[in-house]
């Protein structure tokens, strides 16, 4: 079995994965199970042991796995895994960093900017549907990933997410509370908690169409393919979004881990 992790700034995605693996396969082919927690920079590497331990065991599945892969935005949970890892576990991580095999070629300016989720999420969406395509994942920041006919990673935008910007609004406008983050009756909102959903749903979702005229006038045409824990409120109100990938990243680690077997 394959553990696969994506550590985002607020929460961490954790899939296993069978062994086996065919290329073009749908994201949850051979998705055994998946979890989501909170991310904590402080969790010890004994205490990751303990909660992804749990998590297995809740499933029924043992904890000494045939290979892990990880991206991580946030240096001391990967530091922290990798000596979980090492320490409780009989296998080398697969990292997406620079030097690992990822089978795409990243024509950022400095590859070495480009987010480990990014990569994995373009690596995934290629696979999937080909180029070019326009990743659209709705995390702490809202990411754009653009990927070529031929593969390419070519780069894209970055935005605040629509989480962060309420809390941004919220702290800031002292006569605003938090409201609950769904889809109001309508776009005209008739009270401040609908105004507060529509800016919120359907502003963004306006956003993502918007980048994504922007883009394909630049490409000629793409597919949109959406992820991450909000795709599944915004993606609907948004008349460019193709596709809702939920386990896009989790499958990503997976080609990559695959591509540096036996290497």
């Amino acid at each position: 079995m394959l553990l696969t992790i994506d550590v985002g700034n607020t929460q961490t995605v954790i899939g296993l994965y069978d062994r086996e693996f065919t290329s073009g396969a749908s994201a949850d082919a051979g998705l055994l199970d998946h979890w989501r927690i909170a991310t904590d920079a402080a969790r010890t590497a004994d205490e990751h042991a303990v909660v992804i331990r749990g998590l297995l065991a809740s499933s029924g599945y043992p904890f000494d796995v045939d290979g892990v892969a990880i991206c991580a935005g946030v240096p001391r949970v990967l530091a922290s895994l990798r000596e979980m890892i090492d320490r409780s576990m009989d296998v080398d991580p697969v990292v997406i960093e620079p030097g690992v095999r990822t089978g795409m070629a990243i024509l950022y300016d400095n590859p070495k900017e480009v987010g480990a989720d990014r990569i994995a999420n373009a690596v995934a969406a290629f696979d999937l549907y080909g180029g070019p395509t326009v990743v659209v994942d709705f995390g702490t920041g809202n990411n754009f990933d653009v990927i070529s006919a031929d593969g390419e990673f070519l780069g894209g935008a970055i935005a605040p997410g629509v989480e962060i910007s309420l809390d941004a609004l919220f702290g800031r406008a002292a006569a605003l509370q938090s409201v609950e983050l769904v889809a109001p009756r309508s776009v005209i909102g008739r009270n401040t908690v609908e105004s507060l959903q529509s800016g919120a749903v359907f502003g963004f979702a306006a956003q993502i169409d918007g980048m994504v005229e922007r883009f394909r006038s630049e490409l000629g045409g793409c597919t949109v393919v959406a992820t991450g824990g909000l795709a599944p409120l915004i993606a609907p109100e948004a008349a460019t979004i193709e596709h809702v990938e939920p386990f896009l990243t989790l499958h990503g680690l997976r080609i990559v881990f695959h591509r540096n077997q036996g290497h």
